[in-house]
């Protein structure tokens, strides 16, 4: 249990700043900041209006030649200093990030260590920023020419990242801007700012030239500058498509990188089960794997499972455990060590949710087990043969609401999981190498998880979707890439000059 001496070591202040081009700034205290699971008002933040946005972009526009100045490994000392206060500062990130978002403490400290990873093999790519040689003579004409390639900061980036991870997803856009020598302004989730404006804390403490960085809560309504304000060089979303893609058709000239949402699909082979030494351990485990997917964190997450194919000649016995598992994962207090689901976001979210699963049962779907609300409390609900034209099947649920249906064919399964507008990641339980193979040729996603569930991820991999999922690639080193120009550099050395 998390004492009542834990809690009030990392209680929150009053008040907390916003970050104006590294400078603490109190102009109002306009937002206020709710513990998700009891409603109550724990601080407030101010709320950014368009002055101060302009200003902060105004400062990191100053800030762009300081920091493409600032060698490669000042940027990496800025980085592992974020490193050292974040392990110092681990149970106050967790609990607040526990109180703002709802989540479960455990899941919470999970981010907080993710949040620690990103920024230290960011850390480790600040000296990794290179080029090529490129080989000119590919032609007589050319010979005696020299070719070398070599990638510079793009420039000021503008941020928003996403209620669910404000940590880790903050963090995936805010330490690539640093390694890679560019000053930001980011937008926090209103809901949840508090683990940014700390992240800002944390980097106030370091020699970042002045202007490098802002981190401005504000309303969605009055966050045009983020999007359209040409000094601006990028622009990277987090959050979901009919957002994202709004704001990438208003962004002008600017690059832009999606992360959006997705409606992850994962096929259950009877060869998992059957092919082992051990089948009820084999099935244990995907039951394991599939519940927590599927219901971490209240299943808000873009990769959590939703939709599950199961062979159909181990249907029965899967549903019938993964209805067991669920029914025994812990509902209540966030903060309570043993709580596995713990509110959603909002009460008028968890109203949309239960209208969702009413709307598929409605349509001929079965709920397995779960189903009911309170408050912005949802049970663990899986539903059986939901009609694929439903919003439980078809759309995003963003909640801890899972779907699952038999099939008799490995390509039908895969039909089916394609048969989506999303694409972002796949699991696949499967221990045939060809068919392993099969779902990397075929699926529409941007990852192909095998033995696991889509759910699944590490900081440094590529990480992004196709179709509605988004646009573009996060985990530090490919951030990078798209935060840099390359720009090329010829010599030539004049024939009388060759030896």
């Amino acid at each position: 249990m998390t004492t009542a001496s834990d809690q009030a070591h990392t209680r929150l202040p009053e008040t907390m700043p916003c970050w104006v081009g590294g400078e603490a700034r109190l102009p109002n205290t306009n937002l206020a900041v709710t513990d998700k699971y009891t409603g109550e008002v724990v601080t407030r933040v101010p709320l950014a209006d368009e002055a101060l946005i302009d200003e902060a972009i105004g400062l990191a526009v100053e800030a762009r030649e300081p920091m493409a100045k600032l060698p490669a490994w000042k940027r990496q000392a800025v980085l592992q200093h974020c490193v050292r206060r974040f392990e110092e500062r681990r149970e106050e990130l967790a609990m607040a990030l526990c109180v703002e978002a709802g989540k479960p403490i455990r899941d919470a400290r999970g981010e907080v260590t993710r949040l620690i990873d990103t920024f230290r093999y960011a850390a480790e790519e600040a000296v990794r920023v290179g080029g090529e040689v490129l080989e000119m003579a590919i032609s007589p004409r050319a010979e005696g020419y020299a070719g070398y390639v070599r990638r510079f900061p793009i420039g000021p980036c503008s941020f928003i990242s996403p209620f669910n991870f404000p940590l880790n997803l903050a963090a995936h856009k805010v330490a690539p801007a640093i390694a890679a020598g560019n000053p930001f302004v980011l937008k926090p989730a209103s809901l949840t700012p508090l683990g940014a404006l700390i992240i800002g804390e944390v980097l106030a403490e370091t020699d970042l030239p002045r202007g490098a960085f802002s981190i401005l809560p504000c309303r969605r309504d009055g966050a045009r500058l983020f999007t359209e304000d040409d000094r601006l060089k990028l622009l990277s979303f987090t959050g979901s498509p009919a957002v994202g893609w709004d704001l990438k058709a208003r962004a002008g000239k600017k690059k832009v990188i999606l992360e959006l949402g997705g409606n992850a699909g994962c096929i259950v082979e009877r060869d998992w089960i059957e092919g082992a030494d051990d089948p009820d351990a084999a099935l244990d485990d995907a039951i394991g794997r599939i519940a927590v997917g599927a219901f971490y964190q209240s299943g808000q997450s873009c990769i959590g499972v939703q939709r599950i194919l199961v062979h159909e000649a181990i249907y029965e016995r899967f549903r019938d455990a993964l209805v067991a598992r669920t029914r025994s994962l812990v509902a209540g207090d966030p903060k309570d060590p043993d709580t596995f689901i713990g509110p959603v976001i909002s009460e008028r979210e968890a109203e949309r949710m239960e209208a969702w699963i009413e709307e598929a049962v409605a349509g001929g779907a079965r709920v397995l087990c779960g189903g009911r609300r309170e408050g912005a409390m949802l049970e663990a609900t899986l539903l059986e043969n939901a009609p694929h034209a439903c919003r439980a099947w078809g759309e995003e649920f963003f909640g801890p609401v899972a779907a699952l249906e038999p099939y008799a064919d490995y390509e039908e399964a895969l039909r089916e999981v394609n048969d989506s507008r999303y694409g972002l990641q796949a699991g696949v339980f499967t221990r045939d190498l060809y068919k392993m193979q099969r779902a990397w040729e075929v699926l529409e996603v941007g990852g192909v998880v095998v033995g696991d569930v889509p759910s699944w991820r590490v900081d440094h991999m590529p990480y992004g979707g196709v179709k509605d999922s988004g646009l573009g690639r996060e985990g530090i080193r490919y951030a990078i890439e798209d935060m840099t120009e390359p720009r090329l550099l010829v010599v030539r050395t004049p024939p009388f000059e060759r030896r």
